[in-house]
Parts: C-alpha cells; structure tokens; sequence
C-alpha cells in the first residue's frame, strides 16, 4: 500500500477534532456527521459550551434581573396564574412566590443533569422515528452525539440573552420564558398579544430553525436514509411539539 493510502486511512480512523466538528457544525456540518458516522462520537465538548454559556446566562440573571423578579414576571405574565394568585392571603401568596423562585432558580441550577436527560429522551425519540419509519440504521450513541452538536446555536441564544440583560433590558420586562431577540415573539407585549399567537411567534424562533435543520442533516447522515427523511423526522417532532405548546398556552394562560 502506497504511503498516501495508509496516510487516508489513518486520517479516517482517527477523524476530526472536537474542535473542528464544533466549527463545521456551523460551517460544513455534514463533515460533522460525517465524522460521528464513522464512530467518533464524543459528545461533551458542545455539552460544556452548552452548560458554560448557560450558566453565563444564569449570572447575567442573578446579577441584573435577579430571581426574585423572574419569579413576580413568571406570574404577571400569566394573567390566569395572576388572578388565581390574588385571590389568596398574602401569607400564602408570599409563600407560593418562594416556591415559584426556588423552583425556577434551581431547575436552571440543575441545567447539566437536565440537559443530558432531555439529550437522551430525544435521541431515543429520534432513532425510533428515524429507525422504524423510515427504515435508517442510526445507532443511539450516534443520535446522542448528533443532538449536542445540532443544538450548538441554542447557545448563542443564551449569549445573546446575557448581552441583552447587560445592556440594559429593564429588569420587570425579563421574561424567562423568552429571553433573548432570536424571534418576533421577544419584541411582543405577551398581555398585549394572545397566548396562542405569543407562543407561536416565540416559537419561530431563528436558533430553534437553524438546530432542527442541523439535527435534520445529522439525522440522516447518521441513519443513511435521504436527506429528506431527516427533515420530516426532526420537522415533523418540532411542528408537533410546538403545536401542542400552543394549545397549551390558549387552554390554561
């Protein structure tokens, strides 16, 4: 064998760098999935930029907003929530805005914990729905890695919330639940706006878009099914879940 072949066949074995696979997921993402296809599936790079810039976010919060009134802007915009809340003793009340705080605050503090097992629920999901509906051969650690690189633009979202709260965002119009101006809901009044049509403008939301398209390529490459097949899959799961968030959001807000 020539000195080039055994040269291509060890650049193979060992493939991309965590590194280069973070930057072709915004740059050649299908030299990514490429890479994760032929077995390097090391995941915990983008994990820890995930969790990294999270937690950025959660000191911009701490810092500027602070968890008090994340909790008191959680309940005022939630005109049922509010209602239902003032009808209450102030003792209760008081109590019931500690739990609202604590509980938010902490789940953001368990953001590590929460980000694996919602990694692995979908990965789960998606193999299955990719699998069995349209005939691929994904295997989960593959999907698992997948999912982490797909989802790197979620955290230039929490970079651009904490740019935002550092800018100046007026501290009683932080909403949690939209946080940063990745998409039209983020420039709309939600006691101004119904909540089906707040929820579905955040919904649209520029980061989400781009990480499902590159879960719809990762997807495929992974699966060796069409391209295609990876858009109706991760599209499909993203309609679905947004469709049920806005009946939610008109049923109980």
């Amino acid at each position: 064998m020539s000195d080039l072949g055994v040269r291509q066949e060890t650049e193979t074995a060992v493939g991309l760098s965590q590194w280069q696979r973070v930057g072709n997921a915004f740059a050649a993402p299908s030299k990514t999935f490429e890479d994760i296809k032929r077995g390097n599936r090391s995941w915990w790079l983008p994990f820890l930029i995930a969790i990294v810039l999270g937690y950025v976010l959660f000191a911009a919060i701490t810092v500027r907003i602070g968890w008090t009134q994340v909790a008191e802007n959680s309940i005022h915009f939630n005109p049922k929530a509010e209602a239902r809340l003032a009808q209450v003793p102030d003792a209760q009340r008081a109590n019931a805005m500690k739990i609202t705080q604590y509980v938010t605050e902490g789940i953001f503090l368990a953001s590590p914990l929460r980000v694996l097992i919602v990694a692995l629920v979908a990965a789960v999901i998606l193999m299955g729905t990719i699998n069995f509906v349209f005939g691929g051969r994904a295997k989960l650690g593959s999907v698992f890695a997948v999912w982490f690189y797909a989802t790197l633009p979620g955290s230039i979202k929490a970079l651009l919330g904490a740019v935002a709260i550092f800018a100046g965002l007026a501290p009683d119009s932080f909403n949690l639940n939209n946080f940063a101006p990745t998409n039209v809901g983020a420039f709309l009044n939600p006691l101004e706006t119904g909540a089906a049509l707040y929820k579905l403008a955040s919904g649209l939301d520029v980061t989400t878009i781009w990480s499902v398209a590159l879960m719809s390529i990762g997807l495929a490459t992974v699966a060796g099914v069409k391209r295609s097949s990876g858009y109706i899959a991760a599209f499909g799961w993203w309609a679905l879940i947004l469709l049920v968030s806005i009946g939610w959001a008109a049923a109980f807000s």
